[in-house]
């Protein structure tokens, strides 16, 4: 993979106000869509909760607020392969810190961590000892917020990757580990493998085993066979967005990029769903995320990650470095540490935790946070 242009260009974000009007007036003229007839979700986000949702999205929502919050943060852009990537990097101001890529996913976005940025980069400031501190380089996938779309095919996660590889050595970094969960669990697992002996190891909050070595396996206590009941529940009646963005991204990108309505129900379905139900989260935290993927135009350049996956059909093998694994138990894919012990030779962490769920960072950010901090404690640097 070339590097492209090596130039590291300081960004900022700045959103022309006539854009945020449009944002306003379109949801001001919503179609809506008939109620739906069966109790609470069980036909999707309900007609009263988005039309609530969407009326404060108009009329109190202050994305200027985001805005300035980014902006005090140093973000910057560069091109690797001909794609400009997006990146917040944060240095700790302790000396040795870890240096550290953190990869989200889909439907979330580098917003994901803004709440685990401080602790994690000056964890004496936030209680914790130097010893844990990281720097941090948190990229925007291709096709998200404000990286670009990929102007061809063949930008799957191990792509990916390998442009996280060229960006890491960029910053000058030899030595870095890498974090993920969602999209960036398989991010962060072909980083282990693109990176040789520069990555020290990686932590996940969400992975896979595949499903004939969880058959080989089967279940033998509560936890795993609850796992599987989830698994097969989540395949049977959650599974929808998946097999469409995996399958036709192009044709739902029109609704969405047209629609600030169907944007917002798209993604905050899948925030209620996957998520701890005693997750309460603050609006204004979820119309940032929403408003990211609208404003950046992204619904269908996002999307298109699962296509180029499913065309890629790539194994899941052992990774070869480290490996460190947090399962949040409300995350819609959970993985009992004996199945991923069958499958990573190189386990050197494993937590169970009693709270949170797919987007971890977000909704429990402390927990997110010690979690890391233990795994790269296990993980010899």
């Amino acid at each position: 993979m070339s590097g492209g242009g090596a130039a590291v260009e300081p960004f900022q974000v700045e959103v022309p106000e006539a854009e945020l009007e449009d944002l306003r007036e379109r949801l001001g003229r919503t179609r809506w869509p008939r109620p739906e007839v069966a109790a609470d979700w069980e036909q999707g986000a309900p007609l009263e909760y988005v039309r609530e949702f969407c009326d404060y999205w108009g009329t109190e929502y202050d994305w200027r607020r985001l805005e300035a919050r980014l902006n005090a943060l140093p973000q910057f852009r560069t091109e690797i392969d001909g794609v400009g990537i997006h990146f917040i990097h944060v240095r700790s101001p302790e000396p040795g810190a870890t240096p550290l890529v953190m990869t989200h996913g889909w439907p979330g976005s580098v917003l994901e961590f803004l709440e685990v940025i401080g602790p994690l980069t000056d964890p004496v400031a936030h209680g914790g000892e130097a010893a844990d501190a990281f720097d941090l380089v948190i990229p925007a996938l291709p096709g998200y917020g404000f990286s670009d779309p990929p102007p061809a095919t063949g930008w799957d996660p191990d792509r990916v990757a390998r442009a996280w590889t060229v960006l890491m050595a960029r910053l000058g970094y030899q030595r870095y580990g890498a974090q993920g969960g969602d999209w960036g669990s398989a991010v962060s697992r072909a980083v282990a493998l693109h990176g040789g002996e520069g990555v020290l190891g990686i932590h996940l909050n969400h992975d896979y085993v595949d499903g004939a070595s969880i058959k080989r396996l089967g279940a033998e206590d509560g936890f795993e066979r609850w796992t599987l009941e989830r698994r097969d529940e989540f395949n049977r009646t959650g599974r929808g967005y998946s097999r469409q963005q995996s399958t036709r991204p192009q044709t739902l990108g029109f609704g969405l990029a047209d629609s600030p309505a169907g944007q917002c129900a798209w993604i905050v379905e899948k925030f209620h769903f996957w998520s701890d139900p005693d997750t309460v989260y603050d609006r204004d935290r979820l119309l940032d995320n929403v408003t990211l993927y609208w404003l950046t135009n992204t619904a269908a350049s996002s999307a298109r990650l699962y296509w180029e996956t499913a065309r890629a059909r790539a194994p899941i093998a052992p990774v070869g470095v480290p490996y460190a694994l947090s399962v949040f138990p409300h995350d819609i894919n959970p993985v009992p540490e004996r199945w991923i012990r069958a499958q990573e030779p190189n386990l050197a962490y494993y937590n169970l935790l009693d709270r949170g769920g797919h987007f971890a960072a977000m909704e429990v950010p402390d927990l997110f946070t010690a979690e890391v901090r233990g795994a790269f404690r296990a993980i010899p640097r």
